[in-house]
């Protein structure tokens, strides 16, 4: 397996979309200080493919991978397995409440040649919807998918591709029993024990079946050569008796058809004579035809009650109808009264409208007294207005005066002046302005007044306009009555004619009601002649129905008109006819118990066959069919249990293979057991697999040291040849650093193709990445750990991963990956060289 492609988001401290492209990386680091989040790249890979990380612990603490932040996560990996790519996919998300579950899971196989740079343009939620060939598409479905792509379950995958931080050395410098339980637990051992415990269930399980088998065989006893003789003579018996039965057989059905002759005869007798004395006349049947006419003429009497009061009724409404039309003469009363209103209302409105009129005339006249003074006024003011205009005038002249010299030029026309005028005691305009405003005032108040007068009259017009409409209207109202009322009869003649069809309305009502009270006594008087007359066709019903039953019995004929007569003649002869029956009826029972006696001989003679044949008899019968049927039963029954035995025979044989079938599997499932639980076997196994470890660890350690050291174990203990000083054995816990560091890395590649060769699917180990602390290390030391990878990435058979935060190791791997946290802790990459 080969990671080409990881994308990130969300996924513990990367939060930010994050992708990690290995496409191109055969040797490649992943730098950054401490807690920068350079495992977590890791942990994607294994959380893609097998959702969960080993650091984690639990496989269920999904909600690991989100982060503190965060609502979702997604985690895609796109790697190579034997030349196909794969695209594994996980979402986890969290829900309202705060929990964490997996929302999508999938695996898909991508189409050759598929451009990988388009999930650079494409969402990370295209997985979701489909790429290439689905594998799996849910958490369930992963686990299989995933290791058959992959060819390594979650276990070993974490030993051989991914190996875990602070584990790398740990195998090289264990304790025998340690290492034991090491390679037990990374081989799987511990399968062989549940297979031992396996077998001690099954030798139990073998041994509860053939036990079962056991019991149900002993329960089959009595299917020997004795029973089968004894069942076989038994079915010879039950055949003879079927042909000695038979022979019996016509007698007995002889002598039961002459029984059941004779009991059927008596029966018909029995039942006869009860029919017979069954004949009786119903309770009330002779006052049934006097009811019946005294309905009738009830009915009839009622009948013509209403014909007399429909009569009644037809005569007043036609007197009603020659007394006149109601509303017509109500509509002339309405008139009269109408007229009288009218008349009173056509006077009142007549003087209102008179004095209205004379009042419109006065405001008239005011009115136009005050428009004359209005208009004097006016002129007033105008005469007013000029003699300001001269008063100005002439005080203006006045003040020029006191200017003016005798033979000097005038200043206004510049001519001599002669004689200069006389200058005014008081100035002239203040007494044209007091007047001006008199004048004014008298014009105000006649323009008030005028307005006051306009304003009434307009008001009076109004009033006698509608006055002079109502008198209008109400004339021509009155008119039409008038008119309406020429040739009509007088009020009181109206009112008289009213009261004389409110009489014949009455009367008509009166009559109505006794036409509808007659017509109930007549549905009443019918109702009771139908209840009558049912009563009467029940009671020949009856009659009919107790001669119908003795119709096969030759009953006399019915009197249809007198049924009392009828059921008298008919008890009469039914008497006669019972006494017959009674005679005929001593006579059958002679018969019937010759017929018995008959009967009781023929089956005693077959219920002796019976006996001899060992069979059970029939029960008390004279029925043929019921020997017959018994006999043939008793030849089945022997038929069955022969069968019965025969099966049981060969049942008794298969249970017998069966209990030796059980009895060996139980054998062969105990020695596997204790072989299992001598622990020899694993013993052996840890053995070669310790032997196959070493000798593979010493091919791979034998390249990276240059030649220099192969690797050995003797009684459980790692200790390493060193060719460069004569082939001196030496323990591994004298090797340096560095050296301890070439053993231990080819210790983890062996170790990781033993596993994957012990995997259940074709593992392609197309990488490995290292998470080992390499702080701790020399400079000797990490020198030598750095020429020691470069050897393993030149060998260019592996993908070699390198996480560490040790700057001169990093810069000795030619593809850096830089990861570093920001100020709010979110992790980034940048890939560098």
């Amino acid at each position: 397996m080969r990671p080409l492609r990881l994308d990130l988001h969300g996924f513990t401290v990367f939060r930010e979309p994050t992708t990690v492209d290995l496409t191109d990386a055969d040797f490649f680091a992943l730098v950054g200080p401490t807690g920068s989040g350079k495992s977590t790249v890791l942990d994607g890979i294994c959380f893609a493919l097998y959702g969960t990380v080993p650091r984690w612990g639990d496989r269920r603490r999904i909600e690991h991978a989100l982060a503190p932040s965060a609502a979702e996560a997604r985690v895609r990996l796109v790697f190579e397995a034997s030349g196909v790519r794969f695209v594994a996919t996980r979402v986890v998300r969290r829900d309202g409440k705060g929990r964490v579950s997996t929302s999508h899971a999938g695996l898909e196989q991508l189409p050759p040649g598929f451009d990988l740079a388009a999930f650079d343009t494409a969402p990370a939620e295209r997985t979701e919807a489909g790429l290439g060939i689905v594998l799996a598409g849910s958490p369930a479905e992963m686990d299989a998918a995933v290791a058959e792509a992959v060819g390594l379950p979650y276990e070993q995958f974490t030993s051989c591709v991914v190996l875990p931080q602070g584990e790398f050395a740990r195998f090289l410098h264990a304790k025998p029993a340690e290492r034991q339980e090491i390679l037990i637990n990374l081989l799987g051992l511990h399968v062989y024990q549940l297979i031992g415990e396996r077998a001690g269930l099954v030798q139990r399980e073998a041994e509860s079946r053939a036990a079962a088998t056991r019991g149900v065989l002993a329960d089959l006893a009595g299917a020997d050569d004795a029973a089968l003789e004894a069942v076989e003579t038994a079915l010879a018996a039950a055949r003879g008796l079927v042909g000695k039965v038979e022979e019996e057989l016509p007698s007995l059905a002889k002598a039961a058809a002459a029984g059941e002759s004779a009991s059927a005869n008596l029966a018909r007798l029995e039942r006869e004579i009860a029919v017979l004395a069954a004949v009786r006349a119903p309770t009330g049947v002779a006052t049934l035809g006097d009811e019946v006419n005294a309905a009738r003429e009830a009915a009839g009497a009622t009948e013509a009650g209403v014909l007399a009061a429909e009569e009644r009724e037809e005569k007043l409404r036609a007197e009603l109808a020659e007394a006149g039309d109601r509303t017509t003469l109500q509509r002339l009363l309405d008139a009269h009264a109408e007229r009288v209103l009218l008349t009173a209302t056509v006077a009142k409105l007549a003087g209102g409208v008179a004095a209205a009129t004379k009042e419109h005339n006065t405001i008239a006249a005011a009115l136009q007294l005050s428009r004359a003074k209005a208009e004097k006024a006016a002129l007033a003011v105008v005469t007013a207005q000029r003699g300001i205009e001269a008063a100005q005038t002439a005080d203006r002249a006045a003040a020029l005066r006191v200017h003016l010299a005798r033979g000097e030029p005038c200043p206004v026309c510049e001519q001599t002046v002669l004689t200069v005028p006389m200058v005014p005691e008081t100035a002239a305009l203040a007494g044209a302005r007091a007047k001006l405003a008199t004048t004014e005032k008298a014009a105000e108040a006649a323009n008030r007044a005028v307005a006051g007068h306009d304003r009434t009259l307009r008001e009076l017009d109004r009033s006698l306009a509608a006055a002079a409409a109502q008198h209008e209207e109400s004339a021509k109202r009155l008119g039409s009555v008038e008119a309406q009322l020429a040739d009509a009869p007088a009020q009181s003649t109206v009112e008289a004619m009213l009261a004389t069809i409110t009489k014949a309305e009455r009367a008509v009502a009166a009559a109505t009601d006794a036409v509808r009270a007659a017509r109930q006594r007549a549905r009443a008087a019918s109702a009771a002649l139908k209840k009558a007359e049912d009563r009467l066709r029940e009671a020949w019903r009856e009659f009919d129905a107790g001669r119908d039953a003795l119709a096969t019995l030759g009953p006399p004929p019915a009197d249809r008109d007198d049924l009392v007569g009828s059921w008298q003649a008919l008890q009469a002869w039914a008497g006669v006819a019972r006494g017959e029956r009674a005679q005929a009826r001593e006579a059958g029972l002679v018969a019937a118990e010759a017929a018995l006696a008959e009967i009781t001989e023929r089956t005693a003679r077959l219920d002796a066959l019976f006996h001899d044949a060992c069979v059970a008899k029939v029960r008390a019968t004279a029925d043929p069919a019921a020997y017959r049927q018994a006999a043939a039963l008793a030849v089945e029954r022997a038929t069955a249990a022969q069968h019965r035995i025969l099966e049981r025979r060969d049942q008794a044989a298969r249970l017998s293979e069966q209990v030796a079938e059980h009895e060996r599997e139980a054998q062969v499932a105990k020695s596997l057991a204790q072989h299992l639980r001598a622990n020899q076997f694993e013993r052996w196994l840890l053995a070669e697999a310790l032997d196959a470890l070493v000798a593979g660890a010493s091919g791979i350690l034998r390249e990276l040291s240059a030649g220099q050291y192969d690797l050995a174990h003797d009684k459980g203990e790692f200790f390493v040849i060193d060719h460069a000083d004569a082939g001196l054995r030496r323990g591994v816990r004298t090797l340096s650093g560095g050296e301890t560091f070439q053993a231990s890395l080819a210790l983890a590649l062996a170790l990781s193709e033993q596993l994957a060769g012990l995997s259940t699917a074709a593992a392609s180990l197309e990488s490995i990445m290292l998470d080992e602390g390499f702080g701790t290390l020399d400079a000797t030391t990490l020198d030598t750990v750095a020429a020691t990878l470069e050897n393993l990435a030149a060998r260019g058979d592996r993908m070699v991963g390198v996480v560490t935060h040790v700057t001169a190791l990093a810069e000795r791997i030619p593809v850096r990956f830089d990861v570093s946290k920001d100020a709010r802790g979110v992790a980034q990459i940048v890939r560098t060289g």
